[in-house]
């Protein structure tokens, strides 16, 4: 794909193929950026070569996404994909991280941090949660209907096509070949079953499993209320809204550099990534505050 030119790296997750690109100098301070749903490495095509020659680059597939195995019989749970990236980040002995968080990847990349803070150097956070807000728009509350739901986002792959229309507020970006560059991976019921498990794993009900996973995050975000923090964020985020999710994470960073971006969806990168890398540039360049 010539949108996607980078040399794809598989660790053993337990006889799971877990795909991640590992990009730079292997010692270069590491940057690990994790994707959301429905997307997939894909989705920071753009901002990887631009960190590349001066920055060791991970992006992750999810388990059940991208290039990642896609498993029918998993536990695609917050608390897996944790775990998940406990062990890739073991295995490639990773320490000075900083965390690209979009989408899912806040939880699941708050989630890593708050259970190894000695590991993390920075944050940079684009439309994303790592706390419960009761807030989800209908067409995704739809998508979670039993039945009915899951033929919507298995057989119609309607999740990850709506996406394309709602997620971006610079459609005209996104040419038949990014598209086509989203969709690929997402080709099949088998191949979707992420998509739907991710919209079924959102917390709204008080015993859902998930919700305590959420909560032991939440609790733990203070430990890193000094960290230098870079929030870059699409103002026109249907899901994500600047009204509810962007003060909440101001409220707990006060110390965050924050950067509104308009004209920008939730699929913030794509809409807006000539904005945003040289802002991540100059934020990673910048010296560690003394502590």
């Amino acid at each position: 794909m010539n949108l996607y030119p980078f040399q794809s790296n598989f660790f053993d997750l337990a006889g799971l193929r877990y795909h991640y690109l590992d990009e730079g100098p292997r010692d270069g301070l590491p940057i690990v950026m994790l994707h959301g749903n429905p997307t997939w490495s894909f989705y920071y095509r753009t901002l990887i070569p631009h960190l590349s020659p001066r920055y060791r680059v991970i992006v992750p597939d999810h388990i059940g996404c991208g290039l990642s195995d896609k498993p029918q019989d998993y536990s695609y749970t917050l608390a897996q994909h944790i775990q998940n990236l406990e062990q890739l980040l073991h295995h490639l002995n990773l320490s000075q991280v900083t965390l690209v968080l979009h989408d899912w990847g806040g939880a699941i990349g708050m989630g890593y941090a708050t259970r190894h803070p000695e590991c993390i150097r920075r944050f940079v956070i684009f439309n994303t949660a790592a706390f419960f807000i009761p807030t989800v728009p209908l067409r995704i509350r739809l998508c979670r209907i039993p039945i009915l739901g899951e033929l919507a986002v298995r057989g119609l792959n309607g999740f990850a096509r709506a996406a394309l229309i709602f997620a971006s507020s610079q459609r005209h970006r996104l040419t038949k070949e990014v598209r086509a560059g989203y969709l690929s991976p997402y080709n099949n019921w088998q191949n979707r079953i992420a998509t739907h498990r991710f919209v079924l794993d959102i917390p709204l009900e008080l015993n859902h499993p998930t919700r305590l996973t959420l909560a032991e995050i939440e609790s733990n975000l203070p430990l890193f209320r000094q960290h230098p923090m870079l929030i870059m964020w699409g103002d026109d985020d249907f899901c994500f809204t600047t009204r509810d999710f962007l003060p909440e994470w101001q409220r707990r960073f006060p110390q965050a550099q924050v950067h509104v971006i308009p004209h920008a969806g939730h699929y913030v990168v794509e809409d807006a990534h000539e904005q945003i890398a040289p802002l991540m540039l100059e934020f990673l360049a910048n010296p560690l505050p003394s502590a």
